[in-house]
């Protein structure tokens, strides 16, 4: 079966579809920003700061309901900090919870590959007593960090597929 896209970066990108979410929402004072590089890869970074209960942000990608027809996981092409990030969907983009899978990020190139059936549901950082991810169809895609300490972070993201 033929990957499938879900986003493709590039030097024209569109990037409305693109939110950032930081701590703020609940008297946080982390800061992330998203933007386009000179070389076409989405750019995620900033600073979280564990101030006033801070200690995430995230960036996050709603778009039509993309059915999931055989496909049984996400390939991410990323570029980070070492640094650990997770890579959150939701299947209706309504949802109060998400579906979450940590990964960790050398300074190079890498291809992340997580199994749809392992990412587990979660809100405000506790798992929730439900079943992992079994959906047929996704409309949010989500990069957060929230390692629990004061730190900048970059993560360049180049695509992000399904398989």
């Amino acid at each position: 079966m033929e990957s499938r896209i879900i986003y493709n970066f590039n030097k024209n990108s569109d990037l409305q579809n693109w939110i950032i979410v930081d701590d703020v929402v609940m008297g946080g004072q982390s800061s992330g920003t998203f933007s386009i590089s000179a070389n076409g890869f989405g750019v995620f970074e900033g600073v979280i700061l564990l101030a006033n209960n801070g200690g995430f942000s995230s960036v996050k990608y709603g778009f039509p309901r993309i059915q999931l027809d055989g496909y049984t996981k996400i390939l991410l092409k990323i570029q980070g900090d070492g640094k650990a990030y997770q890579f959150r969907l939701k299947s209706n983009s309504e949802d109060y919870y998400s579906y979450i899978a940590s990964f960790n990020t050398s300074r190079d190139w890498q291809e992340i590959e997580i199994n749809l059936k392992d990412m587990f549901p979660s809100f405000r950082g506790k798992q929730l007593e439900q079943p992992n991810f079994s959906d047929d169809h996704i409309e949010v895609v989500t990069f957060l960090i929230a390692n629990k300490k004061n730190e900048k972070f970059k993560l360049l993201i180049a695509k992000i597929e399904l398989q």
